[in-house]
């Protein structure tokens, strides 16, 4: 079921409770085990993203916190990738946090909301919020909150105020994975204004042809994707038009305007 922009915290609790429990809504067990690797697919872009930020901004964090952390899959990578000494979560749904807190390298994960988090300022070198504003109703508040705990913050959305992006099919699919904000690549630079922070170095990414190709079931459906894929990248030569046009990932790390 899509969620409302007006959903309470109740109801968006439960509707990610839904999104990483296994036959909660869907379907068979296979369809959420694809929706997994899904999940793990796209968390290897994330993942170096958040390290290749890090080296364009002079960064080397020590201690990790990743806030709506989800099932832990960038957790997984950076770790594997021994990115960090300690790479902590924590993550809205219960259902979520258990998953990430079994994976190797991951340290502690809790099951909390992100808008008060119980850490003490600066105890983290970095937080990382991947693709977790655009699911929230004040992204500004989340981000400051981040921001008090971690002394630098990697952020990254869809850049979703396009044409692409506003077709009524693409509006529907954005509430059914629980799109509250869309934001194009001006409100997010005033965003991390508003939580007090200045953007230290960004990128943007139409995202990988393997991305692209994941749902297709058949050869016409690789085709198409790969199409896409090739459409994207020539956009993306001329990023304003691209962003203009077509959704794409952008991420940024954000540090103290101080």
């Amino acid at each position: 079921m899509p969620i409302s922009p007006d959903a309470t915290d109740a109801e968006l609790r439960a509707f990610y409770e839904d999104c990483y429990t296994p036959g909660a809504g869907h379907g068979r067990p296979s369809d959420a085990a694809r929706a997994g690797g899904w999940r793990a697919l796209c968390a290897r872009g994330k993942a170096d993203h958040v390290t290749a930020l890090c080296a364009r901004a002079g960064l080397a964090p020590g201690r990790v916190l990743e806030v709506g952390c989800g099932d832990g899959a960038i957790l997984g990578w950076l770790a594997a990738d021994h990115f960090a000494a300690t790479l902590d979560g924590c993550e809205l749904s219960q259902a979520a946090a258990a998953i990430a807190a079994g994976r190797d390298g991951v340290g502690e994960v809790r099951a909390i909301a992100g808008d008060d988090l119980p850490y003490e300022s600066g105890s983290y070198d970095l937080g990382i919020l991947s693709h977790v504003l655009e699911h929230v109703h004040e992204p500004a508040v989340l981000l400051a909150e981040t921001a008090r705990v971690c002394s630098a913050v990697i952020v990254e959305v869809p850049l979703e105020d396009n044409v692409s992006a506003r077709r009524p099919a693409k509006r529907a699919h954005a509430l059914e994975i629980g799109h509250l904000q869309r934001f194009s690549r001006a409100e997010m630079h005033e965003v991390v204004a508003q939580a007090g922070l200045r953007v230290s170095a960004e990128l943007s990414d139409p995202l990988p042809r393997e991305v692209h190709r994941y749902w297709a079931d058949d050869q016409s459906g690789r085709r198409r994707a790969d199409g896409r894929w090739l459409m994207r990248r020539a956009l993306m030569t001329v990023p304003p038009v691209g962003r203009r046009a077509i959704t794409v990932h952008w991420a940024a790390a954000c540090v103290p305007a101080r």
